[in-house]
């Protein structure tokens, strides 16, 4: 089973070229809506049914403390130096447990993974 993905724009390339060498479903927003706020991206992801892959932490303030409909997940990965195959590992491996993922703001390190629901979209 598989999800549909956007990639915010800080993806890296190099992930965002094995994803999609994977055969997966990703936009970037580098590509489609550059320039795009975070709320955008979040809106574009919800009507699309995408989840949002990001190393961005505002998305989480977003969806829980501004009230904005929350897109089926959001991969946040919090990493500092990482190699550049690293995120793509990580999108992979959650993509196996896509009903883990679904409906939760997933936290992704290099020592652990945290989940926390999503508001229920309005």
């Amino acid at each position: 089973m598989s999800a549909p993905l956007l990639a915010n724009e800080n993806w890296p390339r190099p992930a965002l070229s094995a994803l999609r060498a994977a055969g997966l479903d990703i936009q970037a927003v580098a590509e489609r809506m550059p320039g795009a706020s975070d709320a955008e991206v979040l809106r574009h992801a919800a009507a699309q049914g995408r989840w949002v892959l990001t190393f961005d932490r505002d998305y989480g303030e977003l969806v829980f403390a501004r009230s904005v409909p929350p897109p089926p997940a959001i991969v946040y990965l919090r990493q500092g130096a990482y190699a550049p195959d690293w995120p793509a590992r990580v999108v992979l491996d959650l993509l196996l447990r896509v009903d883990w993922v679904s409906g939760h703001l997933v936290v992704v390190d290099g020592r652990s993974v945290r989940r926390r629901a999503l508001p229920l979209a309005a």
